[in-house]
């Protein structure tokens, strides 16, 4: 006797639906278990992480300025991620994207430029597409995993900013502190809606969004994810090449997490410092398969992740909770939605005998 997963013969869109939204209550509850024996109370815990993220004006801006790389990242990882590909180093690509678009703002610093920030951020996506080109290509010459290349790429991306910001670009007037010169008005990306904190990088993600669906829904390239994803075999007759594909979609997930590292840096932070991310990389993944890599489910589950890091934030404070709780959850979160969609996709069959 023995256990197998055999495909389901009718999947109805009202289970894919249901799939990451019964994931997302089963990791609340399995969270609301864990700060139990923590020996706080849930709903103290599930008041500081939702209630209060949702609270006030600044809660709700600071909830807009985190979900707006993720959005950007998640984005560009669907890309990747309907062709069956796996870029698991978007948070290298973001680094680089920040470094090198806060090298065009500390490079025109004291400068007459009037508008430095478009600039930031071209050089900044084009700096994250060069960075995610290195594991297509080395995919697709020596037939190296992308999943291993790609996040090896992440340590080489953050020492590499370390350094910048402690030797070449540090702040010569800056009490040896390591981080670069603050980016002069000009570089800063202007503030939208009447706000002091929502920046235009938020503009620049419901553009990606809206551009995106399109693509997925209504263009060839669209349908060449779909069937390169789906039966790379069929796509192959199809005359769509597997390895242009690899090199196009990590070309646009790498460009997208370099705008996203641009306009943090640029928007949020103002000048370039040892850590310019908290991991936004990396959540993202979360959120691209808790959106179902469809744009508007990955704006949606982009906020209930930023929600999530600034409950974390205040629960750090207020409840004296550890940090690292939250970036548990979040994985335990990406561990469910997989499987999720694994027994969506699949039921367990019990098999009698030898297996012949």
């Amino acid at each position: 006797m023995r256990l197998e997963l055999s495909p389901r013969a009718n999947i109805t869109p009202l289970m894919r639906l249901a799939a990451p939204i019964a994931a997302l209550v089963l990791a609340f509850a399995i969270a609301a278990i864990v700060i139990a024996f923590y020996g706080k109370s849930p709903l103290q815990a599930f008041d500081v992480y939702i209630v209060g993220s949702l609270s006030d004006s600044w809660a709700l801006q600071e909830l807009l300025v985190k979900a707006t790389p993720l959005i950007l990242i998640a984005i560009g990882l669907s890309y990747c991620f309907r062709s069956n590909l796996w870029n698991i180093g978007a948070e290298g690509q973001f680094v680089i994207g920040g470094l090198f678009g806060g090298w065009i703002a500390i490079a025109t610093h004291g400068g007459e430029w009037s508008l430095v920030w478009p600039y930031v951020l071209l050089v900044g996506a084009v700096a994250g597409a060069v960075y995610g080109f290195i594991p297509a290509i080395l995919k697709v010459r020596f037939g190296a995993n992308e999943i291993l290349t790609s996040l090896m790429l992440v340590n080489i991306a953050q020492l590499f900013l370390d350094y910048m910001v402690r030797g070449p670009l540090k702040d010569p007037k800056g009490m040896n502190f390591p981080q670069s010169v603050t980016f002069e008005d000009a570089a800063l990306l202007p503030k939208v809606f009447g706000s002091d904190r929502v920046h235009f990088g938020l503009i620049l993600a419901i553009i990606v969004v809206l551009i995106t669906m399109v693509i997925v829904s209504r263009s060839i390239f669209g349908y060449r994810l779909r069937i390169t994803g789906d039966a790379p075999k069929a796509a192959s007759f199809a005359g769509f090449s597997s390895k242009t594909t690899t090199i196009i979609v990590f070309c646009i997930s790498g460009a997208l997490a370099g705008l996203a590292g641009a306009s943090e840096v640029a928007g949020q932070i103002g000048q370039l410092q040892p850590t310019i991310s908290p991991g936004y990389g990396f959540s993202a993944v979360t959120v691209a398969f808790l959106g179902r890599l469809h744009p508007v489910g990955i704006v949606l589950s982009a906020l209930v992740l930023a929600m999530v890091m600034i409950g974390g934030e205040n629960a750090q404070i207020m409840l004296k909770l550890p940090l690292d709780l939250t970036t548990a959850f979040q994985g335990l979160l990406l561990l469910i939605v997989l499987s999720a969609d694994a027994l969506v996709s699949y039921k367990f069959r019990i098999v009698r005998g030898r297996r012949g």
